[in-house]
């Protein structure tokens, strides 16, 4: 079930019904067994995998809590952290290791190796992996309690707006609010649909749109020329960003209906100045994710300048792994860690130099040379990222740098004629407002009376949209419910 989808227009509504019209207990197990259903919607039998690594989270996380001896928790860590990550890393990774050594030994004596299985990714896993990692690891460092409500826990894996994609919340912010039942506020009502509606324009309008013209050049690496390149990573940039954070977007406003607040995950990326700054906005939850329990684990930036560079390699090469069973992800990962040492490296060189020639690093223009330098190199990566395999990603990037091609063809080979131009660059236009009015810490839309008439019709054309796809059958999924 995805949330642009018939069956969610039936199940949304059901499941807010029944959450404000039973009583308290009644009303949190409701919850719990309309998210079990939203993810049983998937394949009812990876059922059993999440509640598995629900199970061992929740009865790690009491043992370690009950026990003073320091071995004992230590003890229960580890068995977690195995016994989840065993899960994740099985499903996930088993096959892209053995191809890769299938890949090796071919390589070594000719002969043909196959240890592949046939294997069905779960939905979210990485998700929900993540989600329960944190509780264990946060209850065994002391910052949170355990919690003895199995019910309670169990929701807290798998409340069906975050569930499949995020945001990858922890459980001192979700627990505390999924124990209480809030009731129906109106402001919460049109925060929380506002967003939805928000979310809905990124993923039909934007993000499936502009897959088309991009679908058109990375699935024909071969052909494709560096004009090609370009503009379908360009759009490709948009796309990933309006299909992702409108997910993000969908998720805060089903929650948000509900009183209940789900953490940022986005923050206008494509402003940032630096990668730093990029990763400081894009997929927040995951970013921090990272810091707190591998970065700083590592030893952060505290310490020798060496160690920090390879904590900073490995924070990267792990990202790369976990958003993918795939060495072009590995690649992305890599060249943003390359992004990341070289300018921590040059940080005060760079500085200096600017200081010498006497620029104003501060001034307005300045700054927006530093977006678009940003934006250029993050546009870059994403050729690592969409590449459907490590051969075609080296075709990309040949042409991107020996053949240029014609511009006006290569539209052409995309479909891109005037109309779909005009359509394409009016729905980013759209996008980047809504955008610029969504982005508060509150994820409600600030609406001031000169913008009151735009909103309203832009949702309205959502609501339109929506319902066209729908008739129509056309729904797609989101890129990260393969991660």
């Amino acid at each position: 079930m995805t949330f642009n989808s018939w069956e969610f227009l039936i199940f949304y509504p059901i499941t807010i019904l029944l959450y404000f019209l039973l009583p308290k207990k009644l009303s949190r197990f409701s919850l719990l067994i309309m998210s079990l259903i939203f993810y049983l919607a998937w394949n009812y039998k990876l059922i059993v995998l999440i509640l598995f690594t629900t199970a061992v989270s929740y009865f790690a996380a009491l043992i370690v809590e009950k026990t003073q001896k320091e071995s004992v928790k230590k003890l229960c860590l580890i068995v977690s952290l195995i016994a989840c990550l065993g899960v994740l890393v099985f499903f996930k990774y088993y096959n892209f290791l053995a191809s890769s050594l299938g890949w090796v030994l071919t390589n070594i004596n000719g002969n043909a190796y196959d240890f592949t299985l046939n294997l069905v990714l779960p939905v979210g896993i990485s998700f929900y992996t993540f989600q329960t990692l944190s509780y264990v690891i946060d209850v065994y460092r002391g910052n949170e309690k355990a919690e003895h409500d199995f019910f309670l826990f169990t929701l807290y894996v798998t409340f069906f707006p975050q569930l499949v994609a995020g945001p990858i919340e922890r459980p001192g912010n979700l627990i505390p609010q999924l124990r209480e039942k809030n009731k129906l506020e109106p402001d919460n009502v049109r925060i929380g649909l506002q967003k939805m509606a928000v979310g809905f324009f990124k993923k039909i309008v934007v993000a499936d749109l502009c897959a088309e013209y991009v679908n058109a050049i990375y699935n024909d690496a071969g052909n494709a020329t560096g004009f090609g390149v370009i503009i379908a990573s360009i759009l490709f940039g948009f796309q990933i960003y309006c299909d992702f954070s409108g997910y993000t977007d969908i998720a805060i406003g089903c929650s948000r209906v509900m009183g209940i607040k789900l953490m940022k995950n986005f923050d206008m990326p494509y402003k940032a100045e630096t990668i730093k700054d990029f990763w400081a906005r894009w997929h927040i939850s995951l970013s921090t994710w990272f810091r707190d329990y591998l970065y700083f684990p590592l030893g952060g930036s505290r310490c020798s300048k060496p160690r920090h560079m390879f904590n900073l390699f490995m924070v990267f090469f792990v990202s790369g792994l976990w958003h993918g069973a795939n060495w072009t992800f590995v690649l992305w990962g890599i060249l943003h860690a390359v992004y990341r040492i070289v300018g921590e490296l040059t940080f005060k060189s760079r500085e200096k130099f600017w200081a010498k020639v006497h620029v104003n690093t501060k001034s307005t223009w300045f700054r927006w040379i530093r977006k678009v330098i940003t934006f250029l190199f993050v546009v870059f990566s994403w050729v690592f990222f969409r590449a459907n395999s490590v051969g075609d990603m080296g075709l990309l990037l040949k042409a991107l740098f020996t053949n240029m091609g014609s511009l006006g063809s290569t539209l052409t080979t995309m479909g891109l004629g005037t109309t779909a131009i005009i359509v394409t660059v009016l729905s980013l236009i759209v996008m980047v407002e809504l955008d610029v009015l969504t982005n508060t810490e509150e994820n409600e839309i600030a609406i001031t009376p000169s913008r009151k008439t735009s909103i309203m019709w832009t949702i309205w054309a959502v609501a339109i949209a929506w319902i066209m796809l729908l008739s129509v059958g056309g729904a797609s999924s989101f890129i990260y419910f393969q991660f």
